[in-house]
């Protein structure tokens, strides 16, 4: 008969304690395990709910383990249930429900809270921290009702809660007490650039404030400051800091300093008792970022799995922060003293920051800005205490070892060690990661993360993880094979369209019922592209679904990083008329707009309209919409061609201003843009657009594929036409070709590549029929399509619940 299993509790149900879990189950520790979460949700992850606020996922993106989770692996789990006590003689936790539970081990993981400045009217309505789902939810609602808020405190969580709330359409105001945002993180010269670049971003600052009263009677309305200074706000968001939650442990007479103590081995002063996370404290220090308590965490999994480990020491703290395009990374010491030699380079063109600190040779701290691909190689030089040399400061400041400014080489993943750690979020080593790739025949990166959770927190190892599954597969890492469109389903593009057809299959949610989508409700990824797919295949029938659209095209204008929206007329061809350019100034004015920009599109955008004045500038400009939000033809640039330049030997602005009009309004895998020369001198750039035409004196030469974008891409030659009839012919093949094969958000940059220019060619040159076919497919969805302000404008309902609803 075998022995009965102890008794594990874990009481907290983040990220710390389920983590510590893991490497338990992953080590073969044999308990019955049983977890405490005063949350009702299941463990998630803590660290992307600025990305939650922001709009970017969901909820359901953000869980770490789900249901099934605890299920698989026979854990019991109490959601929504706080434990009040633990009582040693009984060896019993205790909840608030009155549940008694006895344990032969206990963990305490019950983290951190926000910390509330004790100030006049903290406790009224419209003030929450930010560290739970709940806070999360709290700051949703309030973007929904009210204006203008206030984030008090300029740390990590701070900042992104303030650029959050922007995201949100919110006017926010970061108040600091010092005059350095991040101050514990961050040096003086990488502060004010992270100022400036949030600035930019619509966040505002009152920096060197002290808050000593919330304004207001129920409701808060404002903060008074020390000098009697005050500022609005409708709602505030505490953010000056955590206190480890250590109720528990106090009502139990466990040792509790700011945390609760614990030995190298995380033991508590009560036996069986141990305690890991936030609300610990090692060595006197308490740890409030996620990488050293995946550390803690590992130590305490093998100690209680009987495996020889040696205990924590502590660990070298670094931050890295990532909103909207910002990038700043820190670790170790990072403000120079007497004692320091100090290597920087600082590009104010480029925005980017690096500084390293030695003390004796030896890196002890470093700070990027801007570009941050060296914080994995800086953090592991700073952690192992090594010293500077020629070869080392080569890689990390990019110049070669003669001062002549060579590429930089970085860190190669063969000369790792295998018990490097490649995700400190959740403390994965370089041969947990091999081994995942040896023993299992894993492919992917997507299976690892599944399997050793590494890219599953922050994921900002999945390059490193990527070099390493390419570095063990060696050449068949291109043969790798197939990945699902997302996470929730392992069936690619082509087989969803292909059962899509055979089936039948009209709406999302009937695509994801019978393909039996992991996630019922898909997830932000696989919405947009299948509610895509139906748009192509059944083009006179499907009702597109609004909410599987993103958010500036469910709102037909692109939102702005203060909240406001950019409104972009259509000009076909890049041309308009005297009275067009006078709507459009007087509409502006009328209006408030803040910037009238014109593009490299050339077109007219309208900057910083506000939200409940957008449906009004739509009727009052009564132009058509030029679509630069949506996934789909944004623009025709042209040169003036034949009609007025002496070069010129064809109409491009006929034929670019004719393109656009035809092909306005259809749906595409991404983003589509297009440009008409009238001569091969291509003032309009036809080299890096998706079709660019070029005229000479025979006709017309054609070139895809083409992106100055992200990736730019020259574009291929693809056929020469004479007339303006097989130009357009072509045109709409090649359009349709790319809608009917192309996967979702992916450019024809890479669609070209993909697929082959000479595949290409062979379908739409190859035969008339199929060029003709694939035409009047084109033409037919051409016909489904209209004016989304029109419709906008016509849809009472719609256009009240977008942009009508009462600010208060």
């Amino acid at each position: 008969m075998a022995a009965e299993r102890e008794k594990l509790v874990l009481i907290g149900n983040g990220m710390a304690g389920v983590g510590t879990i893991e490497q338990i189950l992953k080590l073969g520790g044999a308990y019955d395990i049983t977890v405490f979460g005063s949350e009702p949700h299941p463990n998630y992850n803590r660290i992307m709910l600025s990305y939650v606020l922001e709009g970017s996922k969901t909820i359901e993106d953000i869980i770490l383990n789900d249901l099934g989770w605890y299920e698989d692996n026979h854990i019991t789990l109490h959601t929504g249930t706080t434990v009040v006590r633990i009582d040693e003689n009984s060896k019993q936790v205790i909840t608030d429900t009155g549940m008694a539970v006895p344990y032969d081990k206990a963990i305490i993981a019950t983290g951190s809270n926000s910390f509330i400045l004790p100030v006049p009217g903290s406790t009224k309505d419209g003030v929450v921290g930010f560290r739970d789902i709940a806070d999360c939810d709290a700051m949703l609602e309030a973007a929904k009702q009210y204006r203008t808020a206030a984030v008090i405190g300029g740390g990590l969580l701070g900042l992104e809660a303030a650029k959050g709330l922007v995201n949100l359409g919110m006017d926010v105001t970061v108040v600091h007490l010092l005059e350095d945002l991040m101050e514990r993180q961050l040096d003086r010269t990488a502060s004010s650039m992270l100022q400036a670049e949030l600035t930019r971003q619509g966040v505002k600052f009152a920096m060197g404030k002290q808050t000593v009263e919330l304004t207001g009677d129920e409701r808060v309305t404002g903060l008074r400051f020390s000098d009697g200074s005050e500022l609005p706000a409708e709602f505030v968001v505490m953010a000056v800091g955590i206190k480890p939650n250590v109720q528990l442990a106090k009502d139990s007479g466990i040792t509790v300093n700011r945390g609760i103590v614990v030995d190298d081995y995380l033991r508590t002063s009560m036996a069986d008792v141990y305690s890991v996370g936030e609300c610990t404290e090692h060595r006197g220090t308490c740890y409030g970022l996620v990488a050293p308590l995946f550390e803690q965490g590992m130590v305490l999994a093998k100690h209680l799995s009987g495996v020889q480990t040696p205990g924590y020491e502590g660990s070298v703290v670094a931050t890295k922060l990532k909103i909207s395009g910002v990038d700043v990374f820190s670790a170790g010491e990072f403000t120079e003293t007497a004692e320091h030699t100090v290597i920087s380079a600082k590009d104010e063109w480029k925005r980017t920051y690096k500084k390293i600190l030695l003390k004796n040779n030896v890196i002890v701290g470093a700070v990027l800005f801007g570009d941050v691909t060296e914080s994995a190689s800086l953090q592991k030089l700073v952690k192992n205490g090594t010293e500077m040399t020629n070869e080392i400061y080569d890689e990390v400041m990019g110049t070669s070892c003669c001062g002549g400014g060579g590429a930089k080489k970085g860190m190669s993943v063969e000369a790792m060690a295998d018990e490097e750690i490649v995700c400190g979020c959740n403390g994965v080593t370089k041969k947990a990661i091999v081994d995942a790739v040896t023993e299992n025949g894993f492919t992917t990166v997507d299976e690892i993360k599944a399997c050793t959770g590494a890219t599953r927190s922050c994921g900002g190892c999945k390059p490193v993880v990527e070099q390493i599954l390419q570095f063990v597969l060696g050449d068949s890492f291109q043969q790798s094979a197939k990945q699902g469109i997302c996470s929730c389903t392992p069936l690619s593009r082509d087989e969803i369209v292909a059962e899509i057809t055979a089936k039948g299959l009209k709406t999302t949610k009937e695509v994801m019922h019978v393909l039996d989508w992991k996630q019922a409700e898909g997830c932000s990824k696989c919405r947009p592209a299948v509610n895509y797919y139906l748009g192509m295949i059944y083009p006179d029938t499907h009702e597109d679904e609004k909410e599987s659209r993103f958010v500036n095209e469910r709102m037909s204008a692109n939102i702005q990083k203060d909240g406001t929206y950019t409104v972009i007329p259509r000009m076909y061809g890049g041309v308009t008329t005297p009275e067009d350019l006078k709507r459009i100034a007087d509409v502006s004015l009328k209006y408030d707009v803040k910037v009238v920009k014109v593009t490299g599109g050339q077109r007219l955008d309208l900057i910083g309209v506000k939200k409940e004045d957008v449906p009004k500038v739509w009727e009052e400009l009564d132009m058509p919409s030029g679509y630069g939000y949506a996934k789909s033809l944004r623009t025709v640039k042209t040169c003036v061609g034949s009609q007025f330049c002496r070069f010129g030997t064809q109409d491009s602005m006929g034929m670019g201003a004719m393109l656009e009009r035809k092909y306005e309004r259809l749906d595409m895998p991404a983003k589509f843009k297009m440009a008409v020369n009238g001569c091969p001198r291509n003032c309009a750039e036809s080299c890096t657009k998706d079709i660019g035409i070029v005229g000479n004196d025979g006709g017309w030469e054609v070139f895809i594929g083409g992106n100055g974008g992200i990736k730019p891409r020259i574009a291929d030659a693809f056929c020469k036409v004479k007339t303006d009839e097989e130009l357009v012919e072509v045109c709409s093949a090649v359009i349709q070709y790319y809608r009917e094969t192309g996967n979702y958000l992916e450019r024809t940059s890479e669609w070209v590549e993909r697929m082959g220019l000479e595949h290409i060619q062979t379908v739409v040159m190859g035969s008339d029929d199929n060029r003709k076919e694939l035409a009047a497919r084109i033409d037919f969805a051409l016909a489904q399509v209209s004016d989304p302000w029109k419709k906008m404008l016509d849809d009472k309902n719609t256009r009240t619940a977008l942009f009508e609803q009462t600010q208060v």
